[in-house]
């Protein structure tokens, strides 16, 4: 004898339907898996010319930069969007690109090109970090201190100094000589071609672990999803898990614009396409899933990149025209809605 569909009660089927779901999550980080693991392969094998050692030393630096800074971005997003509770917002809103493009302008504008290339790059690096954490443990204060409705403020805050920052970055730059603005360009777009391996593993250690840490607010940062009200009914401490949480989004961030320059879209776009991919807005399956989506955009696109187009533009160029345009159609997407 068997049991009709209506007869199932809505409990078994839940259960299905979790379990499939739960089947469906896992065939997905399976694929991702499988889709970065072979674009590191086949960055690291594909036309190789002359000594295999020295090419595979070469391209597991950039390779290891490429994940390193893959994974920063889309964990930060992630963080950032939950504690937002606004998926087309990233931490690039806060204007962290903008103040690292206006340091370096301000360093060339006073000391010149020259005293940008030959200071230690250890010291700039910290330097660059410690301005970026600053800035924002600066406006985190400030502004968390009113209330838990001024998180929005402070995003507004963010669009209006990144916005500020900018500007003062164009009018700085005007002043500047033509022949050491040059040099200034190359720094205002993101480059993994020449990373500095002292500092990768510096990075490296710090956004391991920021992110050790930022697992133990996983759970709560699920809770926090769900939005404040609820978050505080359920017993979890709102303002110390956002407060956290952004402290940790602000490291990440900080040490990845430090380490290769601003990418601007994307997070964004690693973010929705990880939620879209896996459908839900638990952190276990989202944060994997984004870094796997990250990892597969810059090291697919930097294969593809430099075997098929001869570095003929940017990354970073392409990615944030890819971003731009997936942040216009998830606008639309919003409005319609």
């Amino acid at each position: 004898m068997t049991t009709s569909p209506a007869a199932v009660s809505p409990a078994a089927a839940s259960t299905a339907h979790e379990a499939a779901q739960l089947r469906r999550r896992r065939v997905v980080l399976t694929v991702l898996a499988l889709l970065a693991a072979a674009s590191v392969v086949g960055y690291l094998t594909v036309d190789v010319v002359g000594s295999w050692t020295f090419v595979l030393k070469l391209r597991s630096t950039q390779v290891a930069a490429l994940v390193l800074v893959g994974t920063a971005i889309a964990y930060s997003t992630v963080l950032f969007q939950t504690v937002t509770g606004n998926r087309i917002l990233t931490p690039s809103v806060m204007g962290f690109d903008s103040l690292f493009v206006l340091i370096q302008t301000v360093i060339v504008f006073l000391f010149g090109a020259d005293m940008l290339a030959q200071t230690d790059a250890r010291l700039k690096f910290g330097f660059e970090i410690a301005v970026m954490v600053a800035f924002s443990v600066l406006l985190f204060r400030l502004l968390f201190r009113r209330g838990s409705h001024d998180l929005y403020v402070m995003v507004l805050v963010g669009i209006v100094l990144g916005t500020l920052f900018s500007g003062l970055s164009t009018f700085v730059s005007r002043l500047i000589d033509p022949n050491e603005y040059l040099t200034l360009q190359d720094v205002m777009f993101a480059s993994f071609n020449s990373v500095n391996e002292e500092l990768l593993a510096v990075s490296a250690v710090l956004v391991v672990a920021v992110m050790a840490y930022g697992v133990r607010l996983l759970r709560r940062l699920d809770v926090v999803a769900l939005g404040r009200d609820h978050a505080v009914n359920l017993g979890v401490n709102h303002r110390s898990v956002v407060n956290q949480a952004l402290v940790a989004v602000a490291l990440l961030v900080s040490v990845s614009t430090a380490l290769v320059g601003p990418i601007t879209f994307l997070g964004l776009l690693v973010a929705n396409l990880a939620r879209q991919l896996t459908r839900t807005f638990v952190h276990r399956w989202t944060i994997p899933a984004a870094a796997l989506v990250a990892v597969i955009a810059l090291v697919g696109g930097q294969l593809v990149l430099a075997r098929m187009f001869d570095f003929t533009t940017s990354l970073s160029v392409i990615i944030n025209f890819v971003g731009g345009s997936y942040f216009i159609l998830l606008l639309l997407r919003e409005s319609r809605s």
